[in-house]
């Protein structure tokens, strides 16, 4: 089900989105959609980061085990081309 929301766009902003929906041959609802789900998923793939990012510098502060970049690089090339790899010995744990 879909809802009807109303915005209000600067004059300049609705000129290029109608532009562009021409020149895509798409609409400008669509392309407004599209944006807006984008953007929002951004957002929320922002807020996980640094949710994530906030638990992990609270277990590195409580004795999680801590990787030096120079060791953990070429352990994850190894790992994108399908090898498998040890992992690196913590530096500090």
């Amino acid at each position: 089900m879909t809802a009807t929301t109303t915005l209000k766009l600067p004059e300049k902003l609705k000129t290029r989105i109608a532009r562009l929906a021409r020149e895509t041959g798409r609409s400008a609802h669509s392309l407004m959609v599209e944006a807006l789900e984008r953007e929002v998923a951004r957002k929320e793939r922002m807020r996980e980061f640094v949710r994530e990012a906030v638990v992990s510098d609270a277990a590195i502060e409580e004795g999680a085990a801590v990787y030096r970049a120079e060791d953990v690089h070429p352990w994850l090339e190894r790992l994108a081309k399908n090898r498998k790899a040890a992992r690196p010995k913590p530096w500090r744990k």
